[in-house]
Protein backbone atom coordinates (compact mmCIF):
# COMPACT_ATOMS: atom_id res chain seq x y z
CA UNK A 1 0.00 0.00 0.00
CA UNK A 2 3.13 2.54 0.59
CA UNK A 3 3.69 4.54 3.11
CA UNK A 4 0.89 6.95 4.86
CA UNK A 5 -0.60 9.99 3.66
CA UNK A 6 -2.28 12.15 6.25
CA UNK A 7 -4.50 14.63 4.35
CA UNK A 8 -5.81 17.20 5.98
CA UNK A 9 -8.96 19.70 5.13
CA UNK A 10 -9.67 22.78 6.98
CA UNK A 11 -13.80 23.95 6.66
CA UNK A 12 -15.22 27.04 7.42
CA UNK A 13 -18.60 27.08 5.62
CA UNK A 14 -16.90 25.49 2.39
CA UNK A 15 -20.41 23.03 1.93
CA UNK A 16 -20.85 24.21 -1.37
CA UNK A 17 -17.41 22.72 -2.45
CA UNK A 18 -16.58 20.13 0.14
CA UNK A 19 -18.42 16.93 -1.51
CA UNK A 20 -16.39 17.43 -4.31
CA UNK A 21 -13.37 18.02 -2.92
CA UNK A 22 -13.92 14.66 -0.60
CA UNK A 23 -14.84 12.52 -3.40
CA UNK A 24 -11.85 13.57 -5.11
CA UNK A 25 -9.68 12.30 -2.13
CA UNK A 26 -11.65 9.31 -1.73
CA UNK A 27 -10.75 8.33 -5.20
CA UNK A 28 -7.11 8.55 -4.72
CA UNK A 29 -4.33 5.99 -6.26
CA UNK A 30 -2.30 6.35 -3.05
CA UNK A 31 -4.43 3.61 -1.07
CA UNK A 32 -2.56 4.24 2.11
CA UNK A 33 -4.01 7.13 3.72
CA UNK A 34 -6.31 8.97 6.44
CA UNK A 35 -8.26 12.05 6.29
CA UNK A 36 -8.36 14.32 8.99
CA UNK A 37 -11.18 17.23 8.57
CA UNK A 38 -10.95 20.39 10.77
CA UNK A 39 -14.17 22.56 10.91
CA UNK A 40 -13.46 26.07 12.77
CA UNK A 41 -17.43 26.50 13.34
CA UNK A 42 -19.29 26.11 10.33
CA UNK A 43 -22.66 27.68 10.30
CA UNK A 44 -23.18 25.33 7.16
CA UNK A 45 -23.58 21.85 6.16
CA UNK A 46 -19.50 21.39 6.33
CA UNK A 47 -19.75 18.92 9.54
CA UNK A 48 -22.70 17.08 8.07
CA UNK A 49 -20.60 16.44 4.67
CA UNK A 50 -17.46 15.74 6.67
CA UNK A 51 -18.78 13.25 9.06
CA UNK A 52 -19.29 10.86 6.20
CA UNK A 53 -15.86 10.86 4.71
CA UNK A 54 -13.42 11.79 7.53
CA UNK A 55 -11.05 9.26 9.48
CA UNK A 56 -10.83 11.67 12.52
CA UNK A 57 -13.42 15.03 12.66
CA UNK A 58 -12.45 17.89 14.51
CA UNK A 59 -14.44 20.68 15.19
CA UNK A 60 -13.90 24.01 16.87
CA UNK A 61 -16.08 26.05 18.57
CA UNK A 62 -14.84 29.32 17.17
CA UNK A 63 -13.10 30.30 14.12
CA UNK A 64 -9.35 29.65 14.55
CA UNK A 65 -8.07 30.60 11.60
CA UNK A 66 -6.16 28.58 9.19
CA UNK A 67 -2.80 27.79 10.22
CA UNK A 68 -4.07 27.13 13.92
CA UNK A 69 -6.48 24.30 12.42
CA UNK A 70 -3.83 22.54 10.13
CA UNK A 71 -1.80 22.59 13.63
CA UNK A 72 -4.44 20.81 14.92
CA UNK A 73 -4.76 18.43 12.77
CA UNK A 74 -0.84 17.85 12.21
CA UNK A 75 -1.14 17.30 16.13
CA UNK A 76 -2.71 13.84 15.82
CA UNK A 77 -1.81 12.95 12.08
CA UNK A 78 0.24 9.60 12.31
CA UNK A 79 1.30 9.78 8.12
CA UNK A 80 5.00 9.92 6.52
CA UNK A 81 3.48 12.57 4.39
CA UNK A 82 0.46 15.25 4.90
CA UNK A 83 -1.66 16.21 2.02
CA UNK A 84 -3.16 19.53 2.50
CA UNK A 85 -6.31 20.24 0.46
CA UNK A 86 -8.52 22.98 0.15
CA UNK A 87 -12.17 22.38 0.38
CA UNK A 88 -12.44 24.13 -3.09
CA UNK A 89 -9.96 22.22 -4.84
CA UNK A 90 -10.18 19.08 -6.69
CA UNK A 91 -7.15 16.23 -7.32
CA UNK A 92 -6.94 14.30 -10.36
CA UNK A 93 -6.57 10.59 -9.22
CA UNK A 94 -2.83 10.38 -8.96
CA UNK A 95 -2.35 13.34 -7.15
CA UNK A 96 -1.05 11.91 -4.21
CA UNK A 97 0.75 9.31 -5.21
CA UNK A 98 2.51 11.21 -7.90
CA UNK A 99 3.64 13.92 -5.43
CA UNK A 100 4.78 11.06 -3.27
CA UNK A 101 6.86 8.90 -5.87
CA UNK A 102 8.14 12.55 -6.99
CA UNK A 103 9.72 13.39 -3.17
CA UNK A 104 11.40 9.59 -3.18
CA UNK A 105 12.89 10.24 -6.51
CA UNK A 106 14.13 13.94 -5.73
CA UNK A 107 15.77 13.02 -2.47
CA UNK A 108 15.60 13.36 1.35
CA UNK A 109 15.91 17.09 1.02
CA UNK A 110 12.94 18.03 -0.69
CA UNK A 111 10.69 18.29 1.88
CA UNK A 112 7.88 19.89 -0.23
CA UNK A 113 6.15 19.81 -3.33
CA UNK A 114 3.18 20.76 -5.80
CA UNK A 115 1.23 19.87 -8.65
CA UNK A 116 0.10 21.80 -11.55
CA UNK A 117 -3.26 23.15 -10.13
CA UNK A 118 -5.75 24.83 -12.69
CA UNK A 119 -8.20 27.25 -12.61
CA UNK A 120 -11.63 25.43 -11.85
CA UNK A 121 -13.86 27.71 -14.08
CA UNK A 122 -11.39 27.81 -16.91
CA UNK A 123 -9.36 24.37 -16.37
CA UNK A 124 -7.05 25.34 -19.60
CA UNK A 125 -5.55 28.38 -17.67
CA UNK A 126 -2.86 27.99 -14.50
CA UNK A 127 -4.08 28.66 -11.06
CA UNK A 128 -0.62 27.33 -9.21
CA UNK A 129 2.18 25.93 -10.13
CA UNK A 130 4.30 26.66 -6.79
CA UNK A 131 5.32 30.36 -5.31
CA UNK A 132 7.64 32.56 -6.28
CA UNK A 133 9.31 35.69 -5.05
CA UNK A 134 9.93 38.72 -5.64
CA UNK A 135 12.35 41.73 -4.64
CA UNK A 136 9.67 43.63 -3.65
CA UNK A 137 9.23 41.24 -0.93
CA UNK A 138 5.93 39.69 -2.53
CA UNK A 139 5.02 36.61 -3.70
CA UNK A 140 2.98 35.65 -6.35
CA UNK A 141 1.47 31.74 -7.96
CA UNK A 142 3.48 31.02 -10.66
CA UNK A 143 2.29 31.52 -13.93
CA UNK A 144 -1.26 32.16 -12.60
CA UNK A 145 -3.43 32.99 -14.92
CA UNK A 146 -1.39 31.74 -18.13
CA UNK A 147 -2.32 28.83 -20.51
CA UNK A 148 -1.30 25.67 -19.94
CA UNK A 149 1.32 24.74 -21.76
CA UNK A 150 1.31 20.84 -21.35
CA UNK A 151 4.57 20.98 -19.79
CA UNK A 152 6.85 18.12 -19.04
CA UNK A 153 9.47 17.44 -16.18
CA UNK A 154 12.19 18.91 -15.37
CA UNK A 155 14.05 17.54 -11.82
CA UNK A 156 14.61 13.35 -13.05
CA UNK A 157 11.58 12.71 -15.05
CA UNK A 158 9.23 14.16 -12.45
CA UNK A 159 9.47 17.86 -12.00
CA UNK A 160 11.23 20.54 -11.51
CA UNK A 161 12.73 23.08 -8.39
CA UNK A 162 10.49 25.99 -7.06
CA UNK A 163 11.09 28.21 -4.22
CA UNK A 164 8.12 27.34 -2.38
CA UNK A 165 4.18 25.43 -2.40
CA UNK A 166 0.94 26.90 -2.00
CA UNK A 167 -1.03 25.37 0.40
CA UNK A 168 -3.94 25.26 -1.90
CA UNK A 169 -2.97 21.36 -2.15
CA UNK A 170 0.95 20.76 -0.68
CA UNK A 171 2.30 17.96 -0.06
CA UNK A 172 4.96 18.15 2.97
CA UNK A 173 7.01 15.37 4.17
CA UNK A 174 6.23 14.91 8.32
CA UNK A 175 9.92 15.08 8.83
CA UNK A 176 10.22 18.63 6.97
CA UNK A 177 7.12 19.62 9.30
CA UNK A 178 8.61 18.58 12.57
CA UNK A 179 12.37 19.96 11.47
CA UNK A 180 10.47 23.90 10.92
CA UNK A 181 8.62 24.04 14.27
CA UNK A 182 9.02 27.08 15.94
CA UNK A 183 8.75 26.36 19.81
CA UNK A 184 6.06 23.60 18.62
CA UNK A 185 4.45 25.70 16.38
CA UNK A 186 4.63 24.41 12.80
CA UNK A 187 2.10 26.37 10.98
CA UNK A 188 2.46 30.12 12.17
CA UNK A 189 -0.94 30.86 14.18
CA UNK A 190 -0.05 34.47 13.94
CA UNK A 191 -1.27 34.58 10.20
CA UNK A 192 -4.24 33.54 10.94
CA UNK A 193 -5.17 32.69 7.18
CA UNK A 194 -3.47 33.80 3.83
CA UNK A 195 0.11 34.38 3.49
CA UNK A 196 1.03 30.98 5.96
CA UNK A 197 2.55 28.95 2.76
CA UNK A 198 4.63 31.56 2.16
CA UNK A 199 6.20 31.76 5.76
CA UNK A 200 6.63 27.71 5.91
CA UNK A 201 7.94 27.44 2.46
CA UNK A 202 10.68 30.44 3.13
CA UNK A 203 11.33 29.06 6.75
CA UNK A 204 11.75 25.41 5.34
CA UNK A 205 14.18 27.45 2.53
CA UNK A 206 16.39 29.09 5.25
CA UNK A 207 16.88 25.36 7.38
CA UNK A 208 17.95 24.31 4.47
CA UNK A 209 14.71 22.09 2.58
CA UNK A 210 13.82 22.42 -1.07
CA UNK A 211 10.47 22.21 -2.93
CA UNK A 212 9.36 20.40 -5.90
CA UNK A 213 6.80 21.19 -8.70
CA UNK A 214 5.32 18.25 -10.20
CA UNK A 215 3.44 18.64 -13.99
CA UNK A 216 2.31 15.23 -14.21
CA UNK A 217 -0.02 15.62 -10.61
CA UNK A 218 -3.23 17.61 -11.54
CA UNK A 219 -5.78 19.31 -9.43
CA UNK A 220 -8.43 22.16 -9.98
CA UNK A 221 -8.57 25.10 -7.65
CA UNK A 222 -11.83 27.54 -7.56
CA UNK A 223 -9.91 31.06 -6.79
CA UNK A 224 -10.77 33.05 -4.57
CA UNK A 225 -8.31 35.84 -3.19
CA UNK A 226 -6.32 37.42 -5.58
CA UNK A 227 -4.27 40.76 -5.97
CA UNK A 228 -6.90 41.91 -8.55
CA UNK A 229 -9.99 40.81 -6.77
CA UNK A 230 -9.43 43.17 -3.69
CA UNK A 231 -11.81 45.13 -3.71
CA UNK A 232 -14.17 42.72 -3.57
CA UNK A 233 -12.95 40.88 -0.56
CA UNK A 234 -13.65 41.82 2.93
CA UNK A 235 -12.48 44.00 5.13
CA UNK A 236 -10.51 41.01 7.63
CA UNK A 237 -9.55 39.52 4.78
CA UNK A 238 -7.58 42.68 3.19
CA UNK A 239 -6.67 43.55 7.18
CA UNK A 240 -5.03 40.24 7.65
CA UNK A 241 -3.37 40.68 4.33
CA UNK A 242 -1.39 44.23 4.77
CA UNK A 243 -0.28 42.12 8.55
CA UNK A 244 1.32 39.10 6.80
CA UNK A 245 3.13 40.82 4.29
CA UNK A 246 5.29 42.75 6.89
CA UNK A 247 5.32 39.88 8.81
CA UNK A 248 6.04 37.61 6.28
CA UNK A 249 9.65 39.81 6.11
CA UNK A 250 10.15 40.77 9.48
CA UNK A 251 10.46 36.93 10.17
CA UNK A 252 12.44 35.42 8.13
CA UNK A 253 14.47 38.22 5.86
CA UNK A 254 17.83 38.56 6.75
CA UNK A 255 20.35 41.57 6.48
CA UNK A 256 21.91 40.94 2.74
CA UNK A 257 18.26 40.23 1.55
CA UNK A 258 17.19 43.41 3.47
CA UNK A 259 19.74 45.70 2.12
CA UNK A 260 19.82 44.10 -1.52
CA UNK A 261 15.77 44.51 -1.84
CA UNK A 262 15.54 47.97 0.05
CA UNK A 263 14.73 49.88 -2.87
CA UNK A 264 12.09 47.84 -4.44
CA UNK A 265 10.34 46.61 -0.60
CA UNK A 266 10.12 50.15 0.68
CA UNK A 267 8.72 51.78 -2.63
CA UNK A 268 5.69 48.75 -2.52
CA UNK A 269 5.40 49.86 1.67
CA UNK A 270 5.12 53.22 1.19
CA UNK A 271 2.38 53.01 -1.54
CA UNK A 272 0.65 50.25 0.96
CA UNK A 273 0.49 52.53 4.35
CA UNK A 274 -0.38 55.16 2.42
CA UNK A 275 -3.83 53.39 1.18
CA UNK A 276 -4.45 51.92 4.45
CA UNK A 277 -4.30 55.58 5.70
CA UNK A 278 -6.28 56.50 3.28
CA UNK A 279 -8.51 54.44 1.24
CA UNK A 280 -8.35 51.39 3.18
CA UNK A 281 -8.85 52.23 6.50
CA UNK A 282 -10.58 49.10 7.46
CA UNK A 283 -6.59 47.60 7.61
CA UNK A 284 -5.50 50.33 10.25
CA UNK A 285 -6.07 47.46 12.88
CA UNK A 286 -2.91 45.21 10.62
CA UNK A 287 -0.47 48.09 11.39
CA UNK A 288 -1.96 48.38 15.05
CA UNK A 289 -1.07 44.53 16.00
CA UNK A 290 2.26 44.61 14.04
CA UNK A 291 3.37 47.23 16.82
CA UNK A 292 1.52 45.62 19.51
CA UNK A 293 3.02 42.48 18.70
CA UNK A 294 6.74 43.59 17.85
CA UNK A 295 8.42 42.07 20.73
CA UNK A 296 6.67 38.38 19.80
CA UNK A 297 7.96 39.15 16.51
CA UNK A 298 11.17 39.68 17.14
CA UNK A 299 11.53 36.60 19.31
CA UNK A 300 10.42 34.76 16.97
CA UNK A 301 12.20 36.01 14.42
CA UNK A 302 15.51 35.24 16.86
CA UNK A 303 14.54 31.91 16.76
CA UNK A 304 14.72 31.45 13.09
CA UNK A 305 17.81 33.29 12.11
CA UNK A 306 19.42 31.60 15.22
CA UNK A 307 18.53 27.83 13.45
CA UNK A 308 18.85 29.09 9.74
CA UNK A 309 21.59 26.43 7.66
CA UNK A 310 21.25 28.76 4.25
CA UNK A 311 22.37 32.52 3.82
CA UNK A 312 20.74 35.01 2.47
CA UNK A 313 23.29 34.95 -0.75
CA UNK A 314 22.70 31.92 -1.40
CA UNK A 315 18.90 32.66 -1.13
CA UNK A 316 19.24 35.84 -3.52
CA UNK A 317 18.49 34.12 -6.68
CA UNK A 318 14.81 33.16 -5.30
CA UNK A 319 14.02 36.81 -5.35
CA UNK A 320 13.08 38.32 -8.57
Amino acid sequence: MGRLVSVVVVTWNSAAHLSRCLDAVARQSHAARELIVVDNASSDESVAVAEAHATQLVRNQTNRGFSAAVNQALAVAAGDYVQLVNPDCFLEPEYSARLVGALDEAGPEFGMATGKLLLAGDPHRIDSKGIRMTRAGRHFDIDQGEMDAGEGSGLGTRGSEVFGVSGAAAMYRMSFLRDVAIDGEIFDEDFFAYREDADLSWRGRLLGWRALYVADAVASHVRHVTPAKRRELSAAINMHSVKNRFLLRAKNEGLFLALRNAPFELARDIVTIAAVLTIERTSLPALRWLWKNRAHILAKRRAIQKRRRVSDFRLARWFR
